[in-house]
């Protein structure tokens, strides 16, 4: 299964403006998150990229967008039918082939050479299926991703074939539904952000599109629908990390993960220390006054 294709959504209300925020990547260069999650995807030899924005936000994003080896397009998603609605408005570019997919609020830091990306359209074209990026999440965070249930796929490490899939679960539905042999109690296979599709995601995506006219689309449900018709495994991803940007200092932990993956690592370190020392200081001082 060859992945040529890319849709990277970004029409959240929520979400909208943070692909257009700047950060310092791994080299100490300025860049925009948009530009890290592009890089992202060319990583993978995806060759054309849909990015889907808000009415109105194209040229914008088109201002940040940068890539010399990928073909990059912006699709609008009209109205706000939610976060399947936004990949399937992307049809028109994929067609019936497969293709990557990443979300618009997440930065993903490597620490090999081989990206998160990378591991998921490998397997995909491996397997032959679709392939989720999953990372082991403890319960506190479940209400931040969709998780998956599934049994440990054989011959492939840290793969699971999947039979469930749950948007946002609560504790309870994930202790009854989404057990998965090896991990610890409390500990669950949660979305990562990156998946490698089949065109029968979208086929799934249309139809429900067509029974809920009106109604919010999620790929959740897609993803829930196809487990028991073709054959869809999540990937463990322990070599990366993933930072949603849109929670209470995201940004700021993805940039610090960064700027620690770089070779400017023990100046920024270095750096922390004097001012966290200072901070403590500075509090000594106030206790003695």
């Amino acid at each position: 299964m060859r992945i040529r294709k890319a849709v990277i959504t970004a029409a959240g209300r929520a979400q909208r403006k943070l692909p257009l925020q700047t950060v310092i990547d791994e080299h100490g260069e300025e860049r925009s998150v948009l530009g890290k999650i592009i890089e992202e995807a060319v990583r993978a030899k995806v060759q054309e990229i849909a990015v889907v924005v808000a009415p109105g936000d194209a040229e914008a994003y088109a201002a940040v967008a940068s890539s010399s080896e990928a073909e990059v397009r912006f699709i609008e998603q009209p109205d706000p039918r939610g976060y399947g609605d936004a990949i399937l408005r992307a049809r028109a570019l994929t067609g019936d082939e497969p293709f990557l997919h990443l979300v618009g609020d997440h930065i993903y830091v490597s620490d090999s050479d081989r990206s998160c990306t990378e591991l998921v359209v490998e397997t995909a074209a491996a397997e032959e299926c679709a392939v989720s990026a999953v990372q082991v999440t403890r319960e506190h965070l479940l209400p931040y991703f969709g998780a998956v249930g599934g049994q440990p796929l054989s011959g492939v490490s840290g793969a699971y074939r999947v039979d469930t899939v749950i948007e946002k679960p609560t504790p309870t539905e994930a202790e009854l539904r989404l057990q998965v042999s090896g991990l610890r109690a409390g500990q669950y296979l949660c979305f990562f952000g990156v998946h490698a599709l089949t065109a029968g995601v979208m086929d799934l995506l249309e139809a429900e599109a067509a029974r809920r006219p009106d109604g919010p689309l999620t790929l959740a449900t897609a993803l829930a629908q196809l487990a028991p018709n073709e054959k869809y495994v999540a990937l463990e991803i322990s070599s990366s990390r993933r930072f949603d940007i849109g929670q209470k200092y995201g940004l700021f932990i993805a940039q610090l993960a960064m700027a620690l993956r770089g070779p400017d690592r023990e100046e920024v370190l270095t750096r922390m220390f004097d001012v966290a020392a200072a901070r403590q200081a500075g509090a000594a001082t106030e206790k003695t006054q």
